[in-house]
This record gives C-alpha cells, sequence and structure tokens, in this order.
C-alpha cells in the first residue's frame, strides 16, 4: 500500500482588506418634526429657555418684595469678586463671557449634523459692510424706542430699575462690558432668531407661529425687569424677526442687538447718578 500523502498547506493569500471604519456605524435616524422638537428643547434648555425661567421666578420675587416694582433693582453685569482683587474678577468676567457662548457652538455644531451652518441662518462675514449698516439703522430704531418705553413704564411702576453695570472703575471695565454687549447680541439673536426660526419652520409650522413664538420667548427671559419691557421686548422680538425674513440674515440683528447693549451699558456707567431723568 502507498504511503498516505499529507496534505500540503495553501500558499498565502492576500491579506483581506479591513472593512471601512464607518461601515460599522450605525445609519443616522432619519430627521423628523419629532427629532427636531427635542432638538430644540434641548438647546432652549441649556441656554434661554432656562433663563426665561429664571426671569419668571426673578419677577414673580420683585412683585412680592415690600414696596412696588419700581422700588426693585435688576442689576445686569455684577462684580464676581472684591473690589480689591481685581484680576479675579476680571478672570471670571471673561470666564463666565466664554462659556457663555457654549449654546451657540452647539447651535453649530447641530446645523453641520444636518448638512447646514452657521452661513444657513447669515451669521457670517459675507456682507460685514451690510450687516453693520442695517443693523446701526435697527439699533437707533429699537434703542430709542426702548429707552422710551423704560422710563415711561418705571414712572408707572410697571418696570424695576435696571441697573446694567455695576463693575467697578478698573481699566478692563468698559472692554468687559463691551463683550457683555455682543455675547448677548450673538446668544439671543443666533438662538432666539435664526435657529428657532429655521428649526420651527423645518417642522412645518407656519411664519406667524413661529415669529409669535421667538417674541414671546424673547419677552420672558426680560420679564425680570418688570411688565413694561415685557411688552418692549415682544415687539422688539417681531420686528427683529419680520427683519430676519426679510433679510435672511441674522448678522444685522447680531450688530443691532451688541449696538444697543453697548449703548446701554456704556451709557449706565457715564450718565446714572449724573442726570435726574434716568433711574439709577
Amino acid at each position: 500500500m502507498s504511503e498516505p500523502t499529507t496534505p500540503r498547506a495553501a500558499a498565502p493569500g492576500p491579506e483581506p482588506e479591513p472593512a471601512p471604519a464607518s461601515a460599522s456605524l450605525p445609519t443616522p435616524a432619519p430627521l423628523t418634526a419629532r427629532l427636531l422638537g427635542w432638538e430644540v428643547v434641548c438647546v432652549l434648555a441649556l441656554s434661554l429657555g432656562a433663563s426665561a425661567v429664571a426671569a419668571v421666578i426673578s419677577f414673580a420675587g420683585a412683585l412680592t418684595a415690600p414696596g412696588g416694582l419700581a422700588e426693585q433693582t435688576a442689576n445686569l453685569v455684577v462684580p464676581r469678586a472684591e473690589a480689591e482683587r481685581p484680576w479675579l474678577d476680571l478672570s471670571r468676567q471673561l470666564s463666565s463671557l466664554v462659556f457663555a457662548m457654549a449654546p451657540v457652538v452647539l447651535v453649530i455644531h447641530l446645523l453641520h449634523r444636518t448638512r447646514e451652518s452657521a452661513r444657513t441662518i447669515g451669521f457670517d462675514l459675507r456682507r460685514p459692510g451690510f450687516d453693520l449698516a442695517a443693523g446701526a439703522g435697527l439699533a437707533a430704531l429699537i434703542g430709542c424706542g426702548g429707552l422710551v418705553v423704560y422710563l415711561v413704564s418705571w414712572r408707572l411702576g410697571l418696570t424695576v430699575t435696571v441697573a446694567p453695570s455695576s463693575l467697578e472703575e478698573h481699566w478692563w471695565q468698559y472692554p468687559v462690558l463691551i463683550l457683555q454687549a455682543v455675547k448677548n447680541g450673538v446668544l439671543e439673536e443666533v438662538i432666539v432668531v435664526g435657529y428657532l426660526m429655521l428649526r420651527l419652520g423645518q417642522m412645518g409650522w407656519s411664519p406667524v407661529r413661529i415669529i409669535a413664538v421667538s417674541a414671546v420667548l424673547r419677552a420672558f427671559y426680560h420679564l425680570y425687569q418688570g411688565v413694561g419691557m415685557f411688552f418692549g421686548n415682544l415687539v422688539m422680538g417681531v420686528v427683529f424677526c419680520w427683519f430676519y425674513r426679510r433679510w435672511g440674515r441674522v448678522g444685522p440683528l447680531v450688530a443691532a442687538h451688541s449696538l444697543i447693549d453697548i449703548a446701554a451699558f456704556a451709557g449706565s456707567v457715564l450718565l446714572i447718578g449724573k442726570v435726574g431723568w434716568l433711574p439709577g
């Protein structure tokens, strides 16, 4: 009998190519109104929705405090350390400004996840001249009207005394106030106008309903300033939404809001206590 033959090992072939990493990732869920709705809720809960709740609580506290609303004071930009420790105060001011921008970064990230970007809502530098010019005109219109509403409503006892700044007189006082004003402009207009109007529109809401929700939200997170400023910001919200629908850009609104707050913050430092017609 012949010897049994030992089977030869097969010649080594080429190594199989590894599957791409993306093949193991789950397929993203389809974009639905329900998903967008929860996205909007999460963004607002981390930003101006939470501010609206805090403003309602603050307003309730002012209403139940001794004296009328005009006897209460709302301090906007306050010291964060003792007067003899200015560098600690500055460090805390700057860190709060940086982290206050986190919701805006989140919104831009979420836009990119749906193949959109900040450019989709007009938050870019494509038209800086137009944004600044239109924003300056809008700031003059809204700013003058807002000042009148504040003064009249304060005289009627419908608004608290607003102290835009109570910072100590340090060399960095005005730069911090300017940064605070720009932060307010970016945070509010990007989220409450650009992002919210885009997402609610994608969910099938009508323009009138979207504008109403955006304006009411703006009014509520300013309610801590009193009834007069609630309605003043309600009108401002409607005007800003209308201009956004017309221009398709949030840039002019950011410029307008920033200029209004710069004038309010700097003006409070320069004028409060020096002129009789301005409360404080």
